[in-house]
């Protein structure tokens, strides 16, 4: 007989991280614990991550849906397969949980050579919104610091700015030497998206995610057709589970990238089936951790290694928050790494 629980835990980021959206200081998780009530010394680990005003799972009832849960935790599967579409971050730290429990709990939750260190992931170096220095200052950090490929969130400060800052990563490096990826946050508005597009095409952009904000599919449709810069969907596809659905969002829009993200779009299972028909679309597509400590960027970063994505992939949060989980992950050079030699430290949050 399985036995659940779960305990609140308040990342503290190390600097504010600025998107469109606002101002965030912290965010919130919930760790999930699943253990084999005879053996309660093994036990598997989820985590449940929460993005205020975006993940579709922001709500008054959530801490008491997941008691439901895990109260409810011997019918895993019904919760997994059917139970829980109105809470994909509660799915994925249920998944993530049955997993690790399945593959003894010690956080190894798809061996491969990444989770030997034989291997590593490349991903990009993010760079939050902020006021035009620190965004230069933490441009010019990452560059140094070995990445190849850097994301830039755009859309909060002035436009021409913005501008600026993309001719100083292009003054010194062309596109053979640094990649630059945008992400808008659905900024745009329909009166300026295109034009904007435009201007930014100058300075040879890999892509931009979600330029508008979604359900407008329409409108992204033809910007899609039209756009000098591909685009990618990343809010458009959160609360999207039904299979018909996504074909028909993709065949409708015909986005040149979808940007995946488990704890926003209900894990795993749910962001294989969006590869799947994206896939069938010939849409290209990366993985992108969503704010989530270092449980859940373990449990992405894993499974992210076994689908053979060469791309560089959105991992690198793992070192925005003061109070994250210490772990055997680290971030080297423009590459994500899992040093098995380094030990989790999970006992302060059980026992906490």
């Amino acid at each position: 007989m399985l036995k659940a629980r779960f305990k609140k835990h308040t990342l503290n980021f190390i600097h504010p991280g600025g998107t469109s959206r606002g101002i965030m200081n912290s965010k919130d998780s919930w760790i999930l614990f699943i253990y084999v009530e005879d053996a309660p010394e093994y036990y598997g680990i989820g985590e449940c991550s929460l993005i205020k005003g975006l993940s579709i799972d922001d709500r008054s009832d959530f801490e008491s849906k997941l008691q439901i849960v895990c109260d409810d935790i011997d019918n895993w599967q019904y919760w997994l397969e059917e139970g829980l579409f109105e809470f994909p971050s509660i799915r994925f730290g249920l998944e993530m949980a049955i997993k690790d429990l399945s593959e003894d709990g010690d956080c190894i939750l798809f061996s491969s050579s990444f989770t030997t260190g034989e291997d590593k992931i490349p991903i990009n170096g993010l760079v939050w919104m902020g006021d035009y220095q620190i965004m230069r200052e933490r441009i010019i950090e990452k560059i140094e610091n070995g990445f190849s490929c850097i994301k830039l969130k755009v859309g909060a400060i002035n436009f021409e700015d913005e501008i600026k800052l993309l001719n100083l990563i292009r003054t010194d490096f062309s596109d053979k030497e640094i990649e630059l990826r945008l992400d808008a946050n659905g900024a745009f508005t329909k009166d300026d998206a295109e034009e904007k597009l435009k201007i930014l095409s100058q300075f040879s952009i890999h892509s931009i995610e979600q330029p508008i904000a979604p359900k407008q599919w329409e409108l992204m449709a033809d910007l899609c057709s039209k756009s000098p810069i591909p685009i990618a969907l990343d809010e458009e596809l959160i609360g999207i589970h039904n299979q018909d659905y996504i074909s028909k969002m993709l065949e409708e829009i015909a986005p040149h990238y979808i940007i995946l993200k488990p704890g926003l779009i209900g894990g795993w299972s749910q962001s294989s089936t969006f590869i799947r028909e994206a896939e069938n679309q010939n849409i290209g597509w990366w993985i992108t951790s969503a704010l989530e400590g270092n449980i859940g960027l373990n449990a992405i970063a894993q499974w992210a290694y076994t689908l053979g994505n060469p791309m560089p992939q959105g991992l690198g949060t793992g070192q925005l928050f003061s109070n994250n989980i210490a772990s055997p992950l680290k971030m080297e050079g423009g590459f994500l790494h899992y040093d098995p030699k380094l030990k989790w430290e999970i006992e302060g949050i059980i026992n906490g």
